[in-house]
């Protein structure tokens, strides 16, 4: 949308808010900085960083309150679970109004009127049109341009490519609980210091969050990143699963070789429609006009 914006195919908007959880990998960050100084400025339109703080590090704070991830759980009967997710609210949503908020004149606690509010463009495709939804604060009224465009998945990958972005990443926490097979691979196999980092903290979760531990809330069971609940180190991560074809047939063609079907899932994490390892992903920017 940012790209389609700056060429004018779409009308030219006067923000772009990347919301930062503090643990994207370094891939997201670097294509950030690209889009930055390629496409946005060039244009005119600034890119506003906003962050609630750095979700690794108050997961392992005792002195933070801390808001779940959605982790794996087996429990002491053997039976599996799941933690709730606030993550997205409380790293997107909520730094990305406040910005909203400041950009209108209206900062926290401040009442907006009535007749003052933001377009906000959302990057749903046409894959995914039943996860457009108005929005639900006043202030801000969703649009979704690429549903107008009629675009899906393949239309906008096709368009990133002439635009020399084929390389996009998927943006989502270096160690989403929601990433599939796939992804985990390709940290392993082409970041060892991020994978390295993700199975840390893998470990380190086991007894949940450090704020319910050190309040003697300890977890009644063990935490997990990934769905196997094994712990990542050990995880079938290998394994290309049933998800992972589904998608790449969809995307690529039932008669693509399973060379092509290893690179996985389309798996991430936007603000307004929280992803799992089957759904797609766009990007992570909120467009404001």
């Amino acid at each position: 949308m940012l790209a389609l914006s700056a060429e004018g195919i779409l009308p030219k908007v006067d923000y772009a808010i990347f919301a930062d959880t503090g643990w994207e990998s370094k891939a997201v960050y670097s294509h950030l900085d690209r889009l930055e100084r390629e496409i946005a400025k060039p244009a005119g339109i600034p890119i506003l960083r906003v962050t609630s703080g750095n979700i690794r590090n108050d997961a392992l704070d005792p002195g933070h309150r801390f808001a779940s991830m959605p982790l794996y759980i087996l429990n002491q009967d053997g039976k599996a679970g799941m933690t709730r997710r606030q993550c997205t609210g409380e790293y997107k949503i909520k730094p990305i109004k406040k910005q909203v908020r400041e950009l209108l004149g209206y900062p926290y606690p401040a009442r907006i009127p009535r007749d003052v509010f933001v377009e906000q463009w959302v990057g749903i495709s046409t894959d995914e049109f039943h996860r457009a939804k108005d929005a639900d604060v006043k202030y801000m009224r969703n649009r979704h341009p690429l549903i107008d465009l009629g675009w899906s998945r393949s239309d906008c990958i096709r368009y990133l490519s002439s635009l020399g972005l084929a390389d996009t990443p998927k943006s989502s926490c270096l160690g989403c609980p929601f990433h599939g097979n796939a992804q985990w691979r390709q940290i392993r196999d082409t970041s060892p210091a991020e994978w390295a980092d993700v199975v840390e903290f893998d470990a380190a979760i086991r007894k949940g969050n450090a704020r319910a531990n050190a309040t003697g809330n300890r977890l009644l069971g063990e935490a997990f990143l990934h769905r196997s609940r094994i712990p990542l180190s050990e995880a079938p991560i290998d394994h290309v699963t049933a998800a992972e074809w589904a998608a790449l047939q969809q995307e690529l063609g039932a008669e693509e070789d399973a060379e092509q079907l290893e690179e996985g899932a389309p798996d991430g994490c936007s603000p307004w429609t929280c992803r799992g390892e089957i759904a797609a992903t766009q990007d992570d920017f909120g467009l404001a006009t």
